[in-house]
C-alpha cells in the first residue's frame, strides 16, 4: 500500500512563488554583503566584518535554497527514487561549514583587537548599519509571506541580521559620544559566537536527518499509538520514521494482525490506515500487514 501522491499537490501551487521570492532576496542580499566587505574595511570596523561574514552566509543560503528549491521539485526516478529532496539538506551541510570558516576568520581578525582596539569610522558605521537595517528589513518583509521550511529559515535568517545591524548602529552612536574603541571587536567576537552557536545546532540536526535518525520522536510515538489502537492490530514492529528533508518524512512499519482477514476486510483496514495517518502528512508510507502465525521476512536481518 502506497500512498506517497497526496503530498506532491500542495507543492505545485506555490513552486513558482517560492523560487522568485527567494531570487530576489538573493540579489539583494549578494550585492549588500559585497559592499559590506569593502565599508568594513574601508570603515576599519571588525563588526561590520563580522556581519559581512553572516550575511554572506546568507546569500549563500538563499542561493542554495534558490537553486535547491528547483531542483528538489524534479521529480523522481528510477535512480534516485524518493526525488531530490536531500538536495537541500546537502545544501545547508555546505553553507553551514562556510559559516564556520568564515566566523573563525573573523575570530582571528577581532581577538587580537580586544587587546589593541582602533577606532572605527564611526559615521561610515552608522551608515551602513542603517542601509542594512532597510535591505534586510525588505527582503525578510519579501519572504515572510513563503509557507515553504527553506522560506521560513530564510526569513528568520533575515531578521537576525535586522537585529545584528541594530548592534552595529547603537555601537556606532555610542562611539560618536564616547571613546571606547574596543566595542567594536566586542560586538564582533559575540555576534560571531552567537552564529557558530547556531551554525553548530543547524549542522547537528542536519547530520541526524542525514543518518535517517527520527525526525520528530513525539510524533513517531503518535504514529505508533495511533496504528496500535486500531481493530485487528495485534502489534507492529519493524517501525522505520525517517525523513527526506525535514519536511517531508518517510514511514515503513510491519502491523501484525489478530486475525486472519478475507479481501474486504483487508481493504476496510487499509482504509482505516489511510484516514488515521492523513493527519500526518507523510511523504511515503509502506505498511506490511502479517497474518497470525506467519514468519516475518525481514526477521533473519532484524533490528
Amino acid at each position: 500500500m502506497h500512498s506517497h501522491n497526496h503530498h506532491h499537490h500542495h507543492h505545485g501551487h506555490h513552486h513558482g512563488g517560492d523560487t522568485s521570492r527567494i531570487g530576489w532576496a538573493f540579489w539583494l542580499n549578494f550585492i549588500f554583503t559585497i559592499i559590506e566587505f569593502i565599508g568594513g574595511w574601508l570603515f576599519n570596523s571588525v563588526a561590520i566584518m563580522a556581519d559581512a561574514v553572516h550575511d554572506l552566509g546568507d546569500s549563500l543560503s538563499i542561493g542554495l535554497a534558490w537553486v535547491l528549491s528547483k531542483a528538489g521539485h524534479k521529480q523522481a526516478n528510477e535512480r534516485f527514487t524518493y526525488g531530490y529532496k536531500r538536495l537541500s539538506l546537502l545544501g545547508a551541510m555546505i553553507n553551514g561549514l562556510i559559516l564556520i570558516v568564515g566566523s573563525s576568520w573573523v575570530l582571528t581578525q577581532a581577538i587580537p583587537r580586544l587587546w589593541s582596539p582602533e577606532m572605527p569610522v564611526t559615521e561610515g558605521m552608522i551608515g551602513l548599519a542603517i542601509l542594512g537595517i532597510v535591505v534586510n528589513g525588505t527582503a525578510a518583509y519579501k519572504l515572510s509571506g513563503g509557507d515553504t521550511l527553506n522560506e521560513k529559515v530564510l526569513n528568520w535568517h533575515l531578521l537576525e541580521d535586522v537585529l545584528g545591524w541594530v548592534a552595529v548602529l547603537i555601537v556606532g552612536v555610542v562611539l560618536q559620544f564616547v571613546h571606547w574603541p574596543v566595542l567594536d571587536p566586542l560586538l564582533s567576537v559575540l555576534f560571531t559566537l552567537f552564529i557558530l552557536f547556531n551554525v553548530g545546532r543547524y549542522i547537528f540536526q542536519t547530520i541526524r536527518i542525514f543518518l535517517q535518525g527520527s525526525p520528530d520522536a513525539q510524533q513517531q510515538q503518535a504514529i505508533q499509538d495511533t496504528l496500535l489502537a486500531l481493530g485487528h492490530v495485534d502489534n507492529l514492529h519493524h517501525v522505520h520514521f525517517w525523513s527526506l528533508d525535514g519536511e517531508h518524512h518517510v514511514l515503513t512499519a510491519h502491523i501484525e494482525l489478530d486475525a486472519e482477514l478475507d479481501a474486504t476486510e483487508t481493504r476496510q483496514l487499509k482504509q482505516c490506515i489511510n484516514e488515521k495517518l492523513a493527519p500526518f502528512a507523510l511523504a511515503h508510507t509502506t505498511i506490511e500487514f502479517e497474518a497470525p502465525g506467519e514468519a516475518c521476512r525481514d526477521h533473519r536481518h532484524a533490528h
